[in-house]
Formats: C-alpha cells, structure tokens, sequence
C-alpha cells in the first residue's frame, strides 16, 4: 500500500471517528471500561498465579520416621523416597534441627523446650517435595500406605487441595468475565461502524461504480476499529501503570515481612500495558470486521 494511500485511509478513519462522535465516544468508553477491568483482573490473575506458585514451592511431605530407626534403615528409606517418580527432592532433617526451629518460632517462649535437648522427644524427618505441587496429596498417601518404619506423615492435606480448588476457581472465574467483557466490547464497536456505513451507502456506490476495489473502501472502517481500540486502552494504561506502581510500595512499605512477594513493577507493567494495547486493537479490528462483511456489500 502506497504511503499516500495509507494516509488518506488514515484520514478517514478519523473523519468516520467524528462523524458519529457519540456512537464512537460510547465505543471508546465500552473499550475503555472492559479493558480496565481486563487489565485489573489480569494483574490479579498473575499476581494469583505468581503467589500460587510461590506457596506451591513450599508444600511439602514430612515423613517422620520410627524413633528407633537407625543409619542404614535411614538410608534405605531415603532411597525408596528419592525412587517414587513424582518425588523431586529428599531432605534430612534431624530431631536436633527440628528442635533447633521450633525453639526458634517460638521466640522468647521457645526457651521452656532448651531443657529437652539432652532428652530429644522430636523424630527425624525426611522433607519430600514433588515434581509438580499437585502429586503432593498421591505421594503422601503412596507413602502411608506402602512404606514400612514411618511413624507419620504430615502434608496439610486439607490447606493443599484448598489451595488448589481456589487457584482453579480463580482462573476459570477471570477468563469467562474477562471473554463476555471483550465480546461486549467488539459488539459495541461492530454497531458503530455499521452506523457509519448506512450513513456512507450512497457515498460507498459511487466508489465501486469508478473503480475502488472491496479493500480500498474497507481500510478506512479498520483503521476507524484500530483506533477506538487504541484511544479505549489509554486510560486503562494509565491506571494500570500508576495504580500497580502505588498498590506495589504499599504492599512493600507496610507488609516487608510478608511471606509472598507480588511480581515485581517492572518489567510486569510494560507487558500488561503492551497486553492492553493489542487487545484494544484487536478487539476494534474484529468489531470492525465482523460488521464490514456483514453489512458492507462489496
């Protein structure tokens, strides 16, 4: 496509823009809401997925053994642990760590158990985490079932499926609001060109009786698509880029201890901020399209 061509396309588009100032201003303004909300659940999801995959890094199977287990019968249980598929990893953890930790997490009142270091009531421990957080709850049952010289085994059986049940409620929850707002949006933008060209009707017959070939009358309704698109994700944009950043330092200025962490401003903003951009252009160019071959006889 010649520059000058494309430019006149441009031109128009914007004309067909301020021709229907109102059916645009209510397109922009369908576009501009839908994508704020795409945009705020979408930095809700990520930030979901990303907590979820940091509490998932930290579920894991206590398998505590038989006080009475010595070293080899240790070690040959260590390796039918470390030969379960699922299993990613196996840690020993002694009853003097494991003390250790719980007199630690108690703070000043944890001074009450220094008297049982010499008398040692805890088990050892081997700390199994999995391949995928999911195999969690098989694997713990696996080892419940299967495994000789284990006294008990803990893995939070009910906070794990929870969290798992929620993580996929969440997701399924966002993606089918998420689709019904976009098809709202591309319905919107789909009536307003279509209002443009019953205006244009007379005005399109003339160009097809000289000679404009079915594209040359289409490009200036996708531009005008591309547009609405665009000028709908600025202030969605803006109040991802700003309201992320501040929500950001709050979290981090008032919460320095917690123990998730949001995924980090940069370079999460560019990637929704450029997330909304598309998505305003693709959703003008479908309303557009979708209108034009239905409507527009060329």
């Amino acid at each position: 496509m010649k520059l000058k061509t494309f430019g006149r396309h441009g031109k128009e588009g914007v004309k067909n823009i301020t021709r229907n100032r109102w059916m645009s201003l209510a397109s922009i303004s369908a576009v501009t809401v839908t994508l704020l909300l795409v945009g705020v659940f979408a930095a809700l999801l990520l930030n979901l997925n990303h907590i979820g995959s940091q509490i998932e890094e930290n579920v894991e199977v206590r398998v505590f053994m038989d006080l009475t287990l010595e070293e080899p019968g240790q070690n040959e249980l260590k390796d039918k642990l470390q030969n379960i598929p699922e299993v990613d990893t196996v840690t020993f953890q002694s009853k003097e760590e494991g003390l250790e930790k719980l007199i630690d997490s108690l703070g000043e009142e944890g001074e009450v158990f220094e008297s049982l270091k010499d008398e040692n009531p805890l088990n050892d421990v081997y700390i199994v985490k999995t391949k995928n957080p999911e195999d969690t709850i098989q694997v713990a049952q696996s080892i419940i079932k299967s495994f000789e010289n284990v006294e008990k085994v803990e893995y939070a059986k009910e906070t794990v499926q929870r969290l798992f049940n929620v993580m996929d409620l969440a997701r399924n929850i966002g993606l089918a609001i998420i689709a019904g707002l976009l098809f709202t949006a591309m319905f919107l933008i789909a009536n307003t060109i279509r209002i443009t060209i019953v205006a244009r009707r007379k005005e399109i017959g003339i160009m097809k009786m000289v000679g404009a070939t079915n594209w040359f009358i289409r490009w200036p309704f996708l531009v005008e698509g591309i547009l609405i698109g665009m000028l709908g994700a600025a202030i969605p944009i803006a109040v991802v880029v700003f309201g992320y950043r501040y929500l950001f330092q709050e979290v981090t200025t008032r919460y320095p201890t917690l123990f998730v962490e949001l995924l980090p401003v940069y370079p999460f903003i560019w990637k929704v901020s450029i997330l909304l951009i598309l998505m305003g252009v693709i959703i003008g160019l479908w309303g557009s399209f979708t209108s034009i071959r239905k409507y527009l006889k060329v």
